[in-house]
């Protein structure tokens, strides 16, 4: 049986939200945006699902679904007022793609600098974020490396300049707190034990967004397209859970942290070690392969980096945005887990990584 080490690519599905779509996907199948009974039955399920993923996001906005958190930021990058952006190097392709293809019509770009451990250097940001900026966009917790960035002190930034702040939450929501001063912050089920194909943006009351996608305006006039309930319900009982079990599942995490540390001694941890979100351990060994050392531990489902990167031969663009070399980034491994992991899966799975690992090292 294969241990799962993958969690900032996916979470396993709670059984509590795959319960809540069975009944939506099979029997209740109205279109929530028809007006008759069972399309006003199926929209209160969408309504409910709203309010659910919303009181774990601040007070005073709005929540549009998306089809998942790359459509969320596409929707506030390409959405926001017309003015320059300014955003991290070690973002998300969703968020640095999509601004590189804006700044080739001609937007204004610029992309701020990390330290070795992985946070913005604040100077540099205070010089970037000017009268003119319009948008301000950066992740609190990494995907890659799980390091914390100092939102809230962007955020301040942002607004003294007169801009927007887009918070990209997806490793963070449920986990870490969302700072109130966040304007955007996109969020994604599969993250947090829902269904994959749903993710959602909330937006402050008074943030002007322009639509990018045009058609029926089911979602404010700003997301176009039928939504699913069953999505929509998955969603909202994985965000109630997390919420419910938010003592728990820090609890847990921080003890699986502790242990993974000392079964991976002699590595070396990429990124802050203080701040971090714990259930991301990246870490790096000299002279190791990553990627053979995947295939080597075809029982242990871990990771190189980010799973939508993968398979394309480059060293990672956060690995070296914090300074690691070429040799060093192909050497490091993404180890994630959380609530369905087991402190045995965890054990497990280091002594099959040690042992390839060593296998590697020898001469």
């Amino acid at each position: 049986m294969t241990v799962y080490l993958d969690y900032q690519a996916t979470t396993p599905l709670a059984p509590e939200a795959f319960d809540a779509m069975v009944p939506l996907l099979r029997d209740q199948f109205a279109n929530p945006h028809s007006a008759h009974r069972l399309g006003r039955a199926a929209a209160a399920q969408v309504e409910r699902a709203r309010d659910e993923i919303g009181a774990l996001l601040p007070d005073g906005g709005r929540l549009l679904f998306t089809s998942g958190a790359t459509e969320a930021l596409n929707l506030a990058i390409q959405g926001a007022p017309a003015g320059g952006i300014v955003t991290l190097a070690t973002e998300h392709a969703a968020v640095l793609d999509t601004v590189a293809a804006l700044e080739v019509k001609g937007r204004q770009v610029t992309v701020l600098p990390v330290g070795n451990d992985g946070q913005v250097d604040l100077e540099a940001a205070e010089a970037a974020i000017l009268p003119g900026v319009g948008l301000v966009a950066a992740m609190l917790v990494n995907n890659e490396i799980g390091v914390i960035q100092p939102v809230d002190k962007l955020a301040n930034l942002a607004h003294r300049a007169g801009a927007l702040f887009l918070c990209d939450a997806v490793q963070a929501y449920g986990r870490v707190p969302i700072p109130d001063s966040c304007d955007m912050v996109a969020v994604s089920a599969h993250k947090i034990h829902g269904p994959k194909g749903v993710g959602a943006l909330w937006l402050r009351d008074g943030a002007r967004l322009s639509p990018v996608m045009h058609g029926g305006g089911q979602e404010a006039g700003l997301r176009s397209g039928t939504l699913s309930p069953a999505l929509c319900a998955g969603f909202g009982v994985a965000a109630r859970l997390m919420r419910e079990r938010a003592e728990q599942d820090h609890a847990h995490v921080e003890t699986l942290w502790r242990r993974a540390l000392m079964l991976f001694e002699g590595w070396t941890l990429n990124g802050s070690a203080g701040a971090r979100y714990h259930g991301n351990l990246n870490i790096r060994r000299e002279g190791l392969d990553g990627a053979r050392l995947l295939s080597d531990c075809r029982d242990v489902a871990f990771s190189l980096g980010s799973a939508c990167a993968s398979g394309s031969g480059r060293p990672s663009h956060v690995l070296r945005a914090i300074g690691l070399s070429d040799r060093e980034a192909r050497g490091s491994v993404r180890i994630g887990f959380g609530r369905y992991t087991t402190l045995t899966e965890l054990e497990s799975a280091a002594r099959i990584m040690n042992e390839a690992a060593a296998v590697q090292a020898a001469p």
